[in-house]
């Protein structure tokens, strides 16, 4: 297809390029999610919380459990900051 191709889409430009910045930033903000160093950094923010009042034990326990199902998925991809891992 080639050249030909390319003209073609020409029109289409804009849209491919906004696709692949919508795909650069949610790639990002998964990326962020999923860092272990910011969910250990929940995690101690949660426990804060706790020992302030600001929760209850059945709240801070169900935050907790979300936070380690992040941190286990994290480890599992083997992201930055985990044993072994490598960035993707």
């Amino acid at each position: 297809m080639g050249l030909i191709g390319e003209v073609l889409l020409l029109p289409f430009a804009p849209v491919r390029g906004s696709c692949w910045a919508v795909r650069q930033v949610l790639a990002e903000a998964e990326r962020q999610y999923y860092d272990p160093a910011a969910v250990r950094a929940e995690l101690s923010r949660l426990e804060e919380r706790l020992e302030a009042g600001e929760i209850d034990d059945e709240e801070f326990d169900r935050l907790e459990d979300q936070l380690l199902d992040r941190l286990q998925t994290a480890m599992e991809r083997g992201g930055p900051g985990t044993a072994g891992g490598t960035a993707r």
